[in-house]
């Protein structure tokens, strides 16, 4: 037998083959009215959702919508009425005669009482207010009836009263669409509904084929399921069939969640013509530019969805990230601002303002977004209101758990920091659910936590932490991997002796110390990035001027033979030491990032290669940060294809020159590729992808200053394509043991020359020498940077190395990085160190040191604890420090 007939023989033994349920109401309505309403109050009293209209728009899980920066389905249904009624014979719940916001409020369209039941009924019946009606009054009157029962969420009822019409009709197509939804409309709750839903949907298809709303009802129910294709492929025959605003909104969403931005844009646009006045198709549009890095297109649009709702909450949300990825803070927060003075208790808004708070520096106010804040208005009078924030909001939010413990550790608070991270571990998932990323770090941060806690009141130059972490703890901590380590001994716990790090106020500081710190803040803004991608922290900026400061200090020692100390040790100062300074500072600036030596990783973890891995490009999603350098590692790649084309095949190379003209975006590059790859492979000693079976590889190479003529392996550009048209344009360095020691042997042949440089120029004041600090110095970093030797923060490090070493030297750097630039990849997309060196003394704009540098306190003494040092970290000097442009 059919499932059909199996489930309709089931559910006769459950209900009265006959009278219809019409037929029940028209017999009991003469006894009584109160009789009626008891019988139906009965049936429906658990039942206390109400819905407008039969037809949602498409249903998505919250973690898809959340993860590409959208609201969870209700706040998309909060703003379907925007985008337009139904443009589809389609039923329509609402009483056509009563406004939204009119007195009295507009009333349920059905209500416990069988007259209006069955007047509502004949209503539908007269203005063909259901799909599928047919010639007979009655039946059309039975259906209505049972799309008045889903439109108020009684959906077993109405499946069981489609259920009896079809068992009069086995044909009866209105009853297995009214079926089908009502199915649907229980999908989330049983897996086995979804099924039936389809089998339902798909025969009311195969009965009637050119009905676009059976299409597009049927893909509602594929995409929660996954079955993103099959649904596209059902919005793009109810396009074909009828296009409407509507469903191109629809269909535009599901290439949303699969990525297909540019696809999805196009979508979102023909909507827009069809009905401008649609805020969240725009707000989507403007997604999908926001996803591809295009930032100011995604702001314009942004914007314009404001203008056509401009209480649209994810609106100014979405445009303050999108400001937040611009680096412009202020923007930033004057739109999370508007969007909270609309709801001050939107989970989203405070949750994502208080981590761009976090990653600006602005630990104590990031935290009052996390949990209970009491804010005052301005004077003379003084209001005192308690605002829900995240955790009150959402008690078991991962990330505002987990961003709530990071501030709170990152400001030397550890007992409250450790009990949120416990917290955040305690809630594991469910078995077959993904950790989320806050769970998998978690653990490795409260570790971390309590190492930090312990060493609070030792002298950072006693210790070290690359040495102190167990090797399988780095090296899974720096992967991102879960925390399973064999035979792991846990940190101690929180010691009662060692009390949390108490606020230091600007003033409580001697008049030199506050000089010193004012003049790191500035030293530190000089290092930031104007480059979309990177948010200011000026936590980092006070940490890395420091750090600048100290490594002028401790090189100006060792030039005149003292000595420091350093890992519990008095000796000479080493080019590790000397990075050291810097690596603790961005280490204790942001306890959140791993700040680890590869090199110190487990020799196993060494041998099999240790991967600092950026995709530039993955399917259609750009990597702002280093869309500057797009250019440059393209005309890498063609300046490659040509040498060895030269080199093994110069009778083509003019047809390959004629080619490559052509190419202007990294894109461009697999269309040719495709056309003789197995030639090109063999004469580019590139690397077949045997996955896609459409791609290669290329290796950047550094020139041995040591030993001229001699190269080392760079970095490796990897560009993929799949078979439609996603790419993969990626990067990486291979921290590998062998390629480690040709670096190093680099870096400290260098070292020797600039300490014989550096002590040479404490003797005498030339200005050669100066000169020769310089480009010994900048070329150091270049072999640095082409090292990648740290698990995070390389670059920023290598920089206020560089600043610190050239202040030694005498002169100050006064120029700012141009925007678009990196230093890391400014050294790793050039040929050599005299480019790079070049390169950064034309920003670097130096000047003479002036002479009170000399007279600053010790970095070194005045800080020579963690504890001191998140205190002046902590320690806000905005109201005190000049600014400097």
């Amino acid at each position: 037998p059919s499932p059909e007939k199996d489930r309709d023989t089931e559910l006769q033994y459950q209900l009265p083959p006959r009278p219809y349920l019409s037929e029940c109401l028209r017999n009991m309505a003469p006894a009584g009215r109160g009789v009626v309403v008891v019988a139906l109050s009965l049936l429906y009293l658990c039942r206390a959702i109400f819905s407008t209209e039969y037809f949602s728009t498409l249903t998505f899980s919250d973690g898809e919508l959340s993860e590409h920066g959208c609201g969870p389905p209700s706040e998309w249904e909060e703003y379907a009425a925007d985008c337009g009624k139904r443009d589809t014979t389609v039923l329509q719940l609402e009483d056509p005669d009563c406004e939204e916001g009119s007195s009295p409020p507009c009333e349920s369209v059905f209500s416990l009482n069988a007259e209006k039941i069955l007047s509502q009924a004949k209503l539908f019946v007269e203005q063909r207010r259901f799909p599928f009606p047919v010639d007979d009054h009655n039946t059309n009157e039975e259906l209505a009836i049972g799309y008045v029962l889903i439109g108020n969420g009684l959906y077993d009822e109405a499946i069981k009263h489609f259920s009896l019409l079809l068992q009069g009709d086995p044909e009866l197509v209105s009853a297995m669409y009214g079926r089908g939804i009502a199915y649907g409309k229980k999908s989330l709750q049983d897996i086995k509904n979804a099924d039936l839903a389809l089998y339902e949907l798909s025969r009311v298809i195969t009965l009637e084929p050119n009905r676009p709303e059976v299409y597009e009802q049927r893909a509602e129910i594929l995409s929660p399921l996954g079955r993103i294709s099959e649904a596209l492929s059902d919005l793009t025959k109810a396009i074909q069939l009828q296009p409407s605003a509507r469903l191109y909104r629809h269909r535009g969403t599901l290439l949303f969640i699969s990525e297909d931005y540019i696809a999805a844009m196009e979508d979102f646009q023909q909507s827009l013509e069809l009905k401008r006045n649609q805020p969240i198709a725009m707000l989507y549009k403007g997604l999908t530019f926001f996803h591809r890095g295009l930032l100011k297109e995604a702001i314009e649009t942004f914007k314009e969805a404001l203008k056509l709702k401009s209480d649209f909450i994810d609106a100014h949300k979405s445009l303050a990230q999108a400001y937040r990825e611009l680096g412009d803070f202020d923007n930033a927060m004057e739109s999370f601002q508007k969007a909270l003075l609309l709801n001050q208790n939107h989970l989203q808004s405070l949750q994502l303002r208080g981590m761009m708070l976090y990653h600006h520096g602005s630990l104590q106010d990031a935290i009052s977004n996390f949990k209970a804040s009491t804010l005052i208005t301005e004077q003379p009078v003084v209001v005192y209101s308690r605002r829900k924030r995240c955790l009150q909001l959402e008690p078991y939010n991962e990330v505002c758990q987990y961003m709530k413990g990071l501030s709170h550790v990152a400001m030397g608070q550890f007992y409250e920091g450790i009990k949120a991270q416990t917290k955040v571990m305690l809630n594991d998932p469910l078995l077959g659910q993904k950790a989320s990323s806050e769970y998998l770090k978690v653990k490795y941060l409260r570790e971390y936590s309590r190492y930090l806690h312990s060493h609070l009141d030792i002298p950072v130059a006693e210790y070290n932490v690359d040495q102190d972490l167990p090797g399988n703890f780095k090296n899974h901590w720096a992967k991102n991997l879960p925390f399973l380590i064999e035979d792991y001994e846990e940190q101690p716990g929180l010691q009662p002796h060692i009390k949390d790090v108490l606020p230091q106020d600007f003033e409580s500081y001697s008049p030199e110390v506050q000089k010193l710190i004012c003049t790191a803040d500035h030293l530190g803004s000089l290092m930031q990035y104007n480059t979309s991608g990177f948010l200011p922290n000026l936590r980092i900026h006070r940490a890395m001027g420091l750090a600048t400061i100290e490594v002028m200090q401790a090189m100006q020692r060792t030039w005149s033979n003292s000595k420091v100390r350093v890992n519990g040790k008095t000796r000479q100062l080493q080019w590790r030491d000397m990075f050291d300074i810097a690596v603790k500072w961005r280490r204790i600036a942001d306890p959140d990032q791993p700040v680890l030596w590869l090199d110190q990783m487990p020799a196993r973890s060494l041998s099999r290669g240790f991967n600092n891995h950026i995709n530039l490009i993955r399917g259609q999603i750009i990597n702002i940060r280093y869309m500057e350098y797009f250019g440059s590692i393209l005309n890498f790649i063609k300046d490659r294809i040509l040498v060895y084309h030269g080199a093994y095949n110069p009778k083509g190379l003019q047809e390959v020159k004629q080619a490559l003209e052509n190419v202007n975006k990294v894109e461009d590059l697999l269309p040719i590729m495709k056309v003789d790859i197995l030639v090109w492979w063999s004469l580019l000693t590139c690397q077949f992808n045997s996955k896609t079976r459409d791609g290669f590889t290329v290796n950047s190479k550094v020139p041995s200053m040591k030993d001229p003529g001699k190269e080392y392996d760079g970095f490796t550009i990897t560009i993929t394509g799949d078979r439609v048209g996603n790419m993969l344009f990626s990067v990486e360095t291979q921290t590998t043991e062998e390629r480690t020691q040709q670096y190093q042997s680099e870096i400290e042949a260098l070292y020797k020359d600039l300490t014989a440089k550096g002590k040479a120029l404490m003797l005498s004041s030339e200005l050669g020498d100066a000169d020769a600090v310089c480009n010994l110095i900048l070329s150091l970093v270049y072999y640095f940077c082409n090292l990648m030797p740290l698990s995070r923060g390389s670059s920023i490090v290598a920089y206020s190395v560089v600043m610190g070493v050239l202040m030694a030297s005498g002169k100050e750097v006064v120029g700012r990085i141009p925007s678009g630039k990196l230093v890391d990849f400014e050294a790793m997309t050039t040929p050599n160190p005299d480019r790079f060196s070049k390169t950064a003394k034309s920003w670097m704009n130096l000047k003479s040191l002036p002479s009170w540098y000399q007279n600053l306190p010790s970095v070194a003494e005045t800080f020579q604890f963690s504890r001191t040092m998140i205190e002046v970290l902590n320690t806000d000097s905005s109201s005190h420090c000049p600014k400097k442009s």
